[in-house]
């Protein structure tokens, strides 16, 4: 059974932009209340915060690395959480993948470890 669903990602140039969805299934929006999007180089590598919103959108919460360039939002009647990247750059080519959590502040919601719930992730290429 599939929770999470993550489309959007593609081959761009830098200084691009891409937006990421990622659908859940209502399961997941009853059940948890922060959405977070990390990224790896790979499968399996050690997966960067990059941001988490809140079930009402009343939180939200970004890495150093994308703070100011990504904007993460959702629309709870599709059940979608979308990452909004611009001014992209080589060093944002990695896997991204959209996780759930039970999370309500920031330092709980950094790590990839609080997340019980994952997507299978989309490749994001950013050449230069």
């Amino acid at each position: 059974q599939v929770h999470l669903v993550e489309s959007g990602g593609g081959l761009v140039q830098a200084g691009d932009s891409l937006r990421v969805s990622c659908a859940a299934s209502e399961h997941i929006v009853s059940r948890y209340n922060m959405v977070g999007w990390f990224r790896g180089e790979a499968p399996g590598t050690i997966r960067e915060f990059v941001a988490a919103i809140s079930s009402n959108s009343d939180a939200t919460f970004y890495g150093d690395s994308v703070r100011g360039r990504f904007t993460i939002s959702r629309d709870n009647a599709k059940n979608t959480v979308y990452l909004q990247m611009n001014s992209l750059k080589s060093e944002d080519t990695a896997v991204y993948y959209c996780a759930a959590s039970a999370c309500s502040n920031y330092a709980c919601s950094v790590r990839a470890r609080n997340y019980p719930r994952w997507g299978q992730g989309t490749q994001v290429t950013v050449s230069s």
